[in-house]
Parts: C-alpha cells; structure tokens; sequence
C-alpha cells in the first residue's frame, strides 16, 4: 500500500513541476491524475495492483472536508456579514452545475442516437 500510495505522489509531484515549470494555467495535480490515467489504461496491471489503496482511499474521502469545515468556523464573522450572498452563489452553482450536466447527457443522448424507450 506504501508504494501504491507513493506512486500516486510521484504523479502528483511530476503533474505540479510541469505546471509550474511551463507556467501551465491547469493545475499540477489535474495534470498528475491525467497521465496517471493514461498510465494505468496502457498499464492493466498497475491498474490491478493499485485498486486496493484507490478503494481505501475512495472509502475515508469524506475526512477530507474536515478541513472545510474548519475553515468555516474559523470565519464565522465573514459568513455573518455576506451569508445571504454566499447562500445565493452556492444554490446558483448547483443549479447551473445541474443543468449543465443535464445539457450534455441531452446532447450526448441526441448525437448517439439513443431513443427514450431504450
């Protein structure tokens, strides 16, 4: 599990020094899960290897909101005085987010052909 976890920081680590090394706009870590993506599609095998440590890690993903919500508390003030906008921005995002994925499974559907009683 040590190795699987520091093959995922080593894509991690090369995705974040191309980024800032050719002042790329997309994220380093965007950049390390995209070739560790290819890698493991061109790699059955590590794909196999590393599914344990993925499922393990997938399972304990919710311990990484604790830090927003510390955050959260932390600014209890912040949210006091914009909350109403805040709120506002948040239920806006999902809704269009929403909508969004609601447009591309329709577009998706429609150039595919797919009929609605399949």
């Amino acid at each position: 599990m040590i190795r699987n976890i520091a093959i995922l920081l080593v894509f991690q680590l090369a995705g974040e020094t191309l980024a800032r090394g050719a002042a790329m706009s997309v994220p380093g870590p965007v950049i390390g899960l995209g070739a560790l993506f290819l890698t493991l599609l061109a790699v059955p095998g590590l794909a196999e290897r590393m599914r344990d440590t993925a499922d393990g890690l997938l399972a304990h993903l919710s311990l990484l909101f604790v830090p927003a919500g510390v955050g959260v508390t932390a600014h209890l003030a912040t949210f006091a005085d914009a909350g109403l906008a805040l709120a506002a921005a948040l239920v806006g995002s999902t809704v269009l987010a929403i909508l969004a994925g609601v447009g591309a499974f329709v577009l998706t559907a429609r150039l595919t052909g797919a009929r609605r009683d399949e």
